[in-house]
């Protein structure tokens, strides 16, 4: 019997644990106005990388200005796409698209200003990185940002690609 509940737990573990690894459904608006589910973001079964961000956030600016930098070597070399997502409340969302024209970020800006999604992926301050998998789940999660880390964030997109 105790080897049976041994077992049951495990299997109940595993299943919890894998069920946690998925995209929560939230929904997020493009700059557009569009509806877009997050359980539904992928990358054609390629890694793929969310980055949550706010207009007034320095260091969040300075990451995804410092991945611009690279962001077509990056996607040369791997593939991986970056989905910005954007925290600034209903009243600062007109700011946001200024923002990623001036900056000329290439990446697929969603918003979230309930900060619904990054709640739901156990964010508490930005910059917030989460790397999923090009299977849908999510690998690992970052807060903050030094001068650098995007090396880290590559790193961690080709450990994916070729573990």
């Amino acid at each position: 019997m105790k080897q049976f509940l041994s077992i049951f737990t495990a299997l109940l573990l595993a299943g919890t644990i894998g069920a946690w690894a998925q995209l929560p459904s939230v929904t997020l608006k493009t700059l557009d106005g569009a509806t877009v589910q997050s359980e539904t973001l992928s990358n054609d079964g390629r890694p793929f990388i969310i980055d949550f961000f706010a207009t007034w956030c320095k260091p969040c600016n300075r990451e995804l200005s410092a991945i611009a930098e690279v962001y077509d070597e990056w996607q040369e070399e791997t593939g991986v796409k970056i989905y910005a997502v954007s925290i600034d409340q209903a009243q600062n969302i007109n700011k946001v698209k200024p923002l990623v024209d001036q900056n000329e970020w290439e990446y697929e800006v969603l918003l979230d200003p309930n900060s619904d999604l990054l709640k739901a992926l156990g964010g508490q301050m930005i910059p917030f990185v989460v790397v999923v998998d090009g299977n849908g789940n999510v690998v690992s999660k970052h807060s903050g940002y030094t001068d650098g880390a995007e090396n880290e964030l590559l790193e961690e997109i080709r450990n994916l690609l070729n573990p």
